[in-house]
């Protein structure tokens, strides 16, 4: 493990939170940072604005304020171009419709249009009442990110009315992953007062079923979900061991290109059936931890995530001491690698350099890069120096530029009661050894 003396930068002031999403806050050019400002720790969803600091400046701009008893967060950048998009929480809520996990909708931003007529158009169609609209949903999405091409957003998604039946031949709610075809605008009737017309085309990619089979590929749960190129992702589910616990293992889905016929029954679902992924979405398990000593990807939250060429996908995996480590393995599901070999956790999410060569990532109260080849451990900016700032690494966000010469962070204050603010850690050039 090696250091170098860093380049801290603080960015934000001011009384209110910062958060970062866990991928996706920098502009395309790598002048911005885009980040929401719930309160605490960031699990309470109540900011009503979508900001960006400029990395140079400092200046500091409101994108999006929310209205009508709205909040929004959980924002992310196009790779390509200036458009944003975010959670929004229910306009005009009231008792029995107020934020939840299936209360929530994916809006899209064009930072190119003036302040004042930005609007912010609805991602997804929601159509909450049988007979369903084939492309709309009927619950909740959350953490949007735009494929490669930004042709594509994913998201995590929940279901309202699996989350409100009592039905007892209703299937169980259980968290997905969708998949926004951008362009393709899907209109839905009015006979719901929450349902709402949407810019894109969604469906949900992944198949959960209410009970697995011990020792089967079959889950309960998918989750915390990755790129892998522009017509795959990989995400997290949930397997039962033969002792019946859950195991969560790394899974992959491919995405068709026709959308239109679903795999397992409606594409939009049914009143006791959750929505079907389209025919040719192909799903497959790529790690099998159930033996090993620490079984399933480490319980530390992180989204998977792949190496710019395609050619591997990174997880977090406790070795046999019960440390936290980076692993790697082949899209394929062959040849599952342990690269780190820390002697301490990795304790927080971490993105890929665009290069495919380093991963950032908070291990104890330092931030540092891990070589990707050979395992070796760079620390960017140690415990002590960001002491020297008055904080400590948050982990929900360690967030390369674009270019790969700065790395994106939330320090939270030592001396507790303060908001969180967002700093930027200069990378170098030169990777040591």
């Amino acid at each position: 493990m090696s250091t170098h003396a860093p380049s801290i930068r603080r960015l934000t002031h001011g009384p209110t939170n910062h958060v970062l999403t866990n991928t996706g806050v920098w502009s395309p050019g790598g002048d911005w940072i885009y980040y929401d400002v719930r309160s605490g720790t960031g699990t309470t969803f109540d900011g009503n604005r979508i900001e960006r600091v400029n990395v140079v400046t400092g200046d500091v701009e409101v994108v999006y304020q929310s209205s009508h008893g709205a909040n929004v967060g959980v924002v992310t950048t196009s790779p390509i171009d200036d458009r944003v998009v975010f959670i929004r929480g229910p306009q005009h809520p009231t008792p029995d419709w107020s934020y939840a996990f299936w209360h929530r909708r994916g809006v899209i931003v064009d930072i190119d249009v003036e302040h004042a007529s930005r609007f912010a158009s609805p991602l997804e169609a929601a159509d909450y009442r049988p007979p369903f609209t084939p492309g709309a949903l009927r619950g909740g999405t959350h953490v949007h990110v735009f494929s490669p091409n930004a042709s594509l957003v994913s998201f995590t998604y929940d279901d309202h009315v699996l989350a409100m039946t009592s039905d007892p031949a209703a299937a169980k709610n259980q968290r997905n992953i969708g998949v926004a075809k951008l362009g393709i605008p899907v209109v839905v009737p009015s006979h719901h007062p929450r349902n709402e017309d949407g810019t894109a085309y969604s469906v949900l990619v992944t198949r959960t079923v209410d009970s697995p089979v011990p020792s089967s590929d079959e889950i309960n749960r998918a989750y915390e979900d990755a790129w892998v190129g522009d017509d795959q992702i990989a995400f997290i589910g949930d397997t039962i061991s033969p002792s019946s616990d859950t195991v969560a293992e790394l899974f992959i889905v491919r995405i068709p290109d026709d959308w239109t016929t679903g795999a397992y029954g409606p594409i939009e679902g049914t009143s006791t059936a959750r929505p079907s992924p389209p025919a040719g979405c192909h799903q497959r398990r790529l790690t099998f931890t159930t033996d090993r000593r620490f079984p399933g990807l480490a319980k530390v939250r992180h989204w998977p995530r792949c190496r710019p060429d395609g050619s591997e996908i990174y997880c977090l995996i406790n070795d046999d001491a019960g440390r936290v480590q980076l692993w790697s393995i082949d899209p394929t599901g062959f040849g599952l690698r342990q690269i780190s070999r820390a002697p301490c956790s990795i304790r927080s999410s971490f993105t890929v350099r665009r290069d495919g060569n380093a991963i950032a990532c908070v291990m104890g109260d330092d931030v540092c890069e891990i070589d990707t080849t050979t395992g070796s451990i760079k620390i960017l900016a140690d415990a002590n120096e960001l002491r020297h700032f008055g904080i400590r690494p948050r982990g929900e966000a360690v967030v390369y530029s674009p270019d790969g010469s700065q790395i994106a962070i939330v320090g939270e204050s030592i001396q507790g009661n303060q908001p969180n603010h967002l700093y930027s850690i200069r990378v170098q050039e030169t990777a040591v050894g």
